[in-house]
């Protein structure tokens, strides 16, 4: 079971145990931290579930795929090379202590 930490736009840190094959926006949502909007309900359609993983995990997440990519260009915060879609992270085991902050505005 993998225990992640989610940093808000207020600057808290959450420190949540997740489900293998949960992605961090269901997370996020399931205990109520505020800042991911999600309007499309995880289908990767709206880009209002951007996060920033911490630069020290990038190398142990997937890659963004293409349509990721595409979305990540509508984000209404700056993009980052941490610059995710919470809801295409999905998460595993081998992801335990990953990190995400969420910024400050999603639309």
């Amino acid at each position: 079971m993998p225990k992640i930490t989610i940093v808000d736009h207020h600057g808290n840190e959450h420190a949540i145990e997740a489900q293998s094959g949960e992605s961090v926006m269901q997370l996020a949502i399931a205990n109520g931290i505020d800042g991911i909007v999600a309007e499309c309900g995880g289908n990767c359609a709206c880009a209002t579930c951007h996060v920033y993983v911490d630069e020290a995990f990038l190398a142990s997440i997937p890659p963004p795929l293409d349509h990721e990519e595409d979305m990540l260009g509508f984000t209404a915060a700056e993009r980052r090379p941490g610059s995710r879609l919470s809801c295409q992270i999905v998460l595993s085991n081998e992801m335990d202590g990953l990190i995400v902050s969420i910024p400050d505005t999603q639309v």
